[in-house]
């Protein structure tokens, strides 16, 4: 029986950057903000520009993209920055490394995502200096909401939208970081970059992103890290965006189909809710409360499919981030990250591998 993986990567084939790599040849021009960086950077901008003008800068990963935003922000040393538990251990990592606590909060039960009438709540309790909703599963963030909450309270506002490339917007306040592994919706192997109509902040983050050398006097004036983008991956990323509309229908089209058929044959599983017609890297379901993610997971495997337990255990299940101070219950990620399986999901699967994926799916629940 042919195995169905979990994921494929779906990235530009090596005819599509030939041209690219001739145009590196040409300049001899490497990396430290090269021609095609820049050009990938005035692209992706161009994406996010349909309200108002936004700045971009790449980065090596989404993760030097969310610390060096924090970094950007000049926050006391041990600052409180707000997260939901319910996210990749990324998220957590970037705080830690960039001198701050990590503040848990829990999530919508519905979208799955932190919302500002959570972080308000928390804020009110003790004090936030920042705080990161996340994109959870690609699921967006509402950007404008979360530029009130900014202006609102003062408080910083970092969207971290790792896998949220095509469905989140951009904020006129906030920032978002995004990822473009080779796994996410677009990916260029290891890449991401931030975004926002705040120009300075994004500045800001270039300069730290070239260890923190200022381009005006060549001193650094706050300590930075290597994170700049170098031309060959600006050179995929630039394809990749070439072919990005066709891919993100496909995508959008597949879970389309996708949830259409486990609505149908699987009783009892449970959807994250989110806006239809995005373009998502993965596809996870919620099991009824009563089964046991490993178990049909197990099963599944047995059969040839492969599935994986995201997000679980939620970040404070982490030895790492075990001793994070906690805002109020976390009901809705204990139930979520619990129940949550995540199943194979891919531009190589076709009708007969969904099919498939729900009607042994359909046969472990009713078995259980």
């Amino acid at each position: 029986m042919e195995r169905i993986p979990l994921l494929i990567p779906d990235m530009p084939r090596a005819d599509e950057l030939t041209g690219l790599l001739r145009e590196i040849d040409a300049h001899r021009w490497y990396t430290n903000f090269g021609p095609l960086a820049r050009r990938f950077e005035a692209q992706l901008a161009g994406g996010f520009e349909q309200h108002a003008p936004v700045s971009v800068v790449s980065v090596c990963n989404c993760t030097l993209a969310l610390e060096l935003l924090l970094a950007a922000c000049r926050l006391p040393a041990g600052s409180t920055v707000l997260v939901p538990a319910l996210t990749f251990v990324a998220t957590g990592t970037a705080i830690r490394r960039a001198g701050h606590r990590v503040l848990l909060a829990d999530v919508d039960p519905q979208r799955w995502t932190l919302t500002p009438q959570i972080a308000r709540a928390a804020a009110e309790a003790q004090r936030v200096a920042c705080v990161i909703p996340v994109a959870m599963l690609g699921c967006p963030v509402d950007a404008e909401q979360w530029d009130a909450f900014s202006a609102e309270t003062g408080i910083p506002v970092i969207i971290d939208a790792a896998g949220a490339f095509g469905n989140q917007a951009a904020g006129r306040r906030v920032a978002a970081a995004f990822s473009l592994h080779a796994t996410k919706t677009m990916g260029m192997g290891e890449g991401g970059f931030a975004v926002s109509g705040d120009a300075d902040w994004i500045e800001r983050v270039r300069c730290l992103s070239n260890f923190g050398i200022d381009p005006g006097d060549f001193k650094v004036h706050q300590a930075g890290s290597n994170a700049k983008l170098s031309e060959y991956h600006a050179a995929v990323g630039i394809a990749a965006l070439a072919r990005w509309p066709e891919r993100a229908a496909l995508r959008s089209a597949l879970a389309t189909e996708y949830r259409q058929c486990l609505e149908a044959k699987c009783d009892g599983i449970r959807f994250q809710q989110r806006p239809v017609g995005g373009a998502y890297a993965a596809f996870c379901v919620l099991l009824p409360a009563s089964t046991d993610p490993n178990l049909v997971g197990s099963r599944l495997s047995a059969v040839g499919i492969e599935t994986r337990r995201w997000y679980y255990p939620p970040l404070n299940g982490h030895p790492a981030f075990a001793d994070s101070a906690v805002a109020g219950k976390l009901a809705a990620t204990t139930r979520i990250s619990s129940s949550l399986l995540g199943l194979p999901f891919h531009l190589d699967l076709n009708p007969v591998g969904i099919d498939r994926i729900a009607r042994e799916l359909a046969q472990i629940l009713g078995d259980t």
